[in-house]
């Protein structure tokens, strides 16, 4: 059963990434679609606990956001050269892969995650899905 609705985040953080980046964007990339599926089922693992609160959700998703693309920012622009982005314009940014502006935009995007991840498990536990 877990590995359903582990399944079932990462697929929605895959589309719903692809989805937000070509609407702003125009476009993305195959390594963004996959990472926003793999940060969907993160914050699936993390919004689990019963305790856990909106705001600390956020600060953690953030810190998980901001630490995969690093990762996978190092992976496309340095070492493949594919150029899927550049933050070398944005103050204080380290070495173009990440930036406190966009920690603080994945800070944002993970208030609706929060209310996501909550909806896909009462839908399993209730039997919906």
């Amino acid at each position: 059963m877990k590995l359903a609705q582990y399944t079932f985040a990462f697929l929605m953080g895959y589309f719903l990434y692809s989805l937000v980046e070509i609407i702003n964007r125009g476009y993305t990339h195959w390594t963004m679609s996959l990472t926003g599926g793999l940060v969907l089922s993160l914050l699936y693992a993390v919004n689990s606990r019963r305790t856990m609160s909106l705001i600390r959700s956020c600060f953690i998703g953030a810190a998980i956001i901001t630490g995969l693309e690093l990762a996978v920012g190092i992976f496309d622009n340095i070492i493949m050269h594919w150029h899927v982005w550049d933050y070398s314009d944005m103050p204080m940014n380290f070495l173009g892969q990440i930036c406190p502006q966009f920690t603080f935009c994945w800070f944002l995007i993970c208030i609706p995650a929060y209310y996501l991840c909550r909806s896909i498990r009462a839908r399993f536990s209730s039997g919906i899905l």
